[in-house]
């Protein structure tokens, strides 16, 4: 079984930024795809951006391009979701997910494919 544990978000005005950290349990981190997926009210959760475990390949929805980055240290089981230029549109639930397999490309924004998930942490972005 894995764990995840998201921390850091909050409140924060348009333009600023966050950083959210999600910290893993288990062994076998280091095989992990890690995605970040978030859920406003009233819409379907939405993919975000993940990496792979060797962290050479990142992926980001369109939304977010250039202005959040992923990245994760693997030594502390831990990735990270740097948020920059925070938008109202932002404003959302944001989860942590897992996947055990090594997702081909087309696959990796399909969140039926992550294995564990965390509980969420709150972001709200004010305009």
């Amino acid at each position: 079984q894995v764990q995840l544990v998201e921390s850091g978000g909050g409140l924060v005005q348009a333009g600023g930024s966050l950083r959210l950290s999600c910290a893993a349990s288990g062994r076998t981190f280091m095989s992990y795809v890690m995605g970040w997926f978030r859920q406003a009210p009233g819409k379907e959760r939405e993919f975000v951006t993940a990496i792979r475990w060797s962290a050479t390949s990142t992926y980001y929805a369109d939304s977010v391009k250039g202005r959040f980055t992923i990245s994760r240290d693997n030594a502390k089981n831990t990735v990270y979701l740097q948020m920059n230029s925070l938008k109202p549109e932002d404003t959302a639930v944001y989860y942590c997910a897992a996947s055990v397999a090594d997702l081909p490309a087309k696959l990796i924004s399909n969140g039926a494919q992550y294995h564990y998930w965390g509980q969420g942490t709150q972001v709200t972005v004010s305009s």
